[in-house]
């Protein structure tokens, strides 16, 4: 079997000069531990986005009508793209869709919908090894299905990490995210006490009602206030953090710093002896972290965290133990709710570009290549 469709890329030259295009690909026949995926939906995720757009200035976005945009990249940013520059980039870290053709060893696939997870998938068609498919459950569509593989295992990984290092409450930002969802349901079934920052009282509703107890608005004039004493009252002493960039970051170690002060029994200029850890996990403000050390002591950490080292790490049995979780609250825990589906070359719409850029949070898009 020969198929020929469409794959979007993304290419940056030398001049700084980013393109996105959907380009004509043939898959030939899969190999004997092959399968090709009709791709039927495919998440726009915010690692998705950054390689997509990498360091792109996006008001420079223009539109030549014929499937194909172009940004133009700031001398000052083409550094941290360097070993990418003349390469032509397939997209799409995550989707899902049905088996039309398998090869010898994959035949009991053939037909059946499955999740898959290794990149290009904003693509009509995928060739893929079958190691990289998970079936997804009876009468669960690829839809629900297609976002299987980088939040989920994203939230539960956070509370495995704050299990392994001695942690029993959690902080998080960006809180109101698809992804900060699952984890405010994961937290809640599993009795671990969750601070949750947002930016907005719509935010901090759409959290209320799924149970959260703890919601905090980072644009409250006592929003200091407010997160010191949702820290001290859950003991949380690790956070996860979606933004990145400005000085959030700071702001939730001083309140981490502060609410154990309160609970010290004498002073010390070395700060508290709680240990306090900062995770950025993401980068929704792409401004520098500032971080004021003079207010948190000397007991505290500051590192990046990413899903695939953490998988690495943890071992098969946590692995496997995860999976398993996600396959069984699929429509549940773990479901996506998408602001939008839209087609393939729609994607490359500036109008379109441009909404799902914004990285709002609690907006998500959802790309079916069926739609054209």
């Amino acid at each position: 079997m020969t198929l020929t469709g469409r794959e979007m890329r993304t290419h940056i030259d030398e001049e700084g000069t980013l393109t996105l295009s959907l380009q004509s690909v043939t898959s030939g026949e899969p190999g004997d531990d092959e399968v090709i995926v009709r791709v039927e939906a495919a998440p726009i995720n915010p690692s998705d986005l950054g390689l997509l757009l990498g360091p792109a200035d996006v008001a420079s976005l223009e539109s030549s009508g014929d499937e194909t945009v172009r940004f133009h990249v700031p001398e000052e940013r083409l550094a941290s793209v360097y070993g990418r520059l003349g390469q032509s980039l397939p997209i799409g870290n995550e989707g899902a869709g049905t088996v039309i053709a398998a090869g010898r060893n994959a035949k009991g696939l053939e037909g059946k919908t499955v999740g898959m997870i290794g990149g290009g998938m904003y693509a009509d068609y995928r060739r893929i090894a079958a190691r990289d498919v998970a079936v997804l459950p009876e009468g669960t569509t690829a839809a629900e299905g297609a976002a299987m593989f980088v939040n989920p295992p994203t939230a539960l990984g956070f509370v495995e990490t704050a299990r392994m290092e001695g942690h029993s409450a959690i902080v998080h930002t960006a809180a109101a995210s698809n992804l900060g969802q699952m984890l405010q349901k994961i937290c809640r079934a599993d009795g671990i006490p969750l601070v949750n920052v947002v930016r907005s009282p719509e935010q901090a509703r759409i959290l209320r009602n799924i149970g959260a107890q703890h919601v905090v608005n980072s644009r409250d004039e006592d929003f200091t206030v407010q997160l010191t004493a949702a820290i001290r009252e859950t003991g949380a002493t690790i956070a996860f953090d979606a933004i990145g960039g400005g000085t959030l970051g700071s702001e939730i170690l001083h309140a981490m710093e502060r609410a154990a002060s309160q609970n010290a029994s004498s002073y010390s200029r070395y700060g508290s002896d709680t240990f306090k850890q900062l995770y950025i996990y993401g980068g929704l403000d792409p401004a520098p972290t500032t971080l004021n050390r003079t207010g948190f002591g000397f007991q505290w950490s500051a590192g990046g965290w990413l899903l695939f080292p953490f998988l690495q790490k943890a071992g098969k049995e946590t692995v496997t133990r995860m999976r398993q979780r996600v396959a069984a609250e699929l429509t549940t825990t773990f479901a996506s709710r998408y602001t939008q589906v839209i087609g393939l070359a729609e994607a490359l719409q500036p109008d379109v570009l441009r909404r799902y850029e914004r990285k709002a949070t609690g907006e998500k898009y959802l790309i079916d290549p069926r739609l054209g």
